[in-house]
């Protein structure tokens, strides 16, 4: 009797361990961090890149040259990203509707290049105010659209002339699961500047006006999918980031990315290059 029952309470758990979702997974661990005093909660993914290489940027003409009129950038460096979020407001009007700031910078280290002295080559800072509206509407065959936001972001690499890039933009995220399967639609409208202050008007060409992530939890490893602009533009500017993320030890995971296409940073969004990275993240979008 006892080996039925506890066989019984075994396949109960893991029935129940099923149903849970990684997205389920995901909104609970921010609860447990919203329930501190003051908490910052992972944002996008966390990660650090100590070996990427970058096949074009050795012949940008953007960057300065040496008194034999070479690029002084390596193909090697470092990439790494920060991002969290903190909330401002929770349940507004008892509604599970919520706000916060977000914040995320992702730098490209020329660590390696000692002869002039391992500059960062661009630092992208993105800053944002969103609110974040948790809808758990069940739709067909088996998906759900888990929640929606909206926000105001920038995003600019704090540089000046000629090297200057930014823009601002409203955003909106609309994000459906199905298991642990997850889609998530990005549309953005970008804020119109003055035709002497934009340091990049044509921007949205390559940027496009959206992009879609896909993401995929199997066990422990989480697989992601960025496309930005392919379909708008006839897959002629935009560009796809992959990443995979597996278990290393305890919070500590193995990252790999790669990036094809245009924007892989601010400074290049019109500069078309491939690169593959490897890392760790401790954090990732499941």
């Amino acid at each position: 009797m006892r080996l039925l029952i506890s066989i019984t309470i075994f396949i109960f758990s893991c029935i129940t361990q099923a149903e849970e979702t990684a997205i389920d997974q995901r909104i609970q661990e921010e609860k447990e961090l919203q329930d501190l005093s003051f908490s910052l909660i992972p944002h996008k993914p966390n990660y650090l890149l100590p070996f990427v290489f970058n096949e074009k940027i050795s012949s940008y003409d953007i960057y300065p040259e040496n008194e034999s009129g070479e690029n002084e950038m390596q193909d090697l460096e470092v990439e790494f990203q920060i991002s969290f979020k903190i909330p401002i407001v929770i349940g507004i009007a008892d509604l599970p509707i919520s706000v916060y700031f977000g914040y995320t910078q992702m730098s490209f280290w020329q660590a390696y290049n000692t002869d002039n002295s391992s500059p960062f080559r661009e630092t992208n800072y993105e800053p944002e105010l969103f609110a974040t509206w948790q809808l758990d509407k069940p739709l067909l065959a088996g998906w759900e659209f888990k929640f929606a936001s909206a926000g105001f972001t920038h995003q600019s690499n704090g540089r000046t002339e000629p090297l200057s890039r930014s823009w601002n933009r409203l955003n909106a995220d609309f994000v459906f699961e199905n298991g642990n399967f997850v889609v998530s639609l990005n549309p953005w409208m970008r804020f119109s500047e003055d035709e002497s202050e934009d340091n990049n008007p044509d921007l949205i060409d390559y940027y496009g006006h959206g992009k879609v992530t896909l993401a995929y939890k199997l066990a422990e490893h989480t697989f992601s999918l960025i496309s930005r602009n392919n379909l708008e533009s006839g897959f002629s500017k935009g560009s796809v980031r992959a990443s995979w993320s597996f278990p290393l030890h305890n919070k500590v995971r193995g990252y790999f990315q790669i990036f094809s296409g245009y924007g892989n940073s601010l400074l290049e969004y019109n500069e078309y290059t491939n690169t593959v990275g490897i890392g760790i993240s401790l954090t990732d979008w499941l």
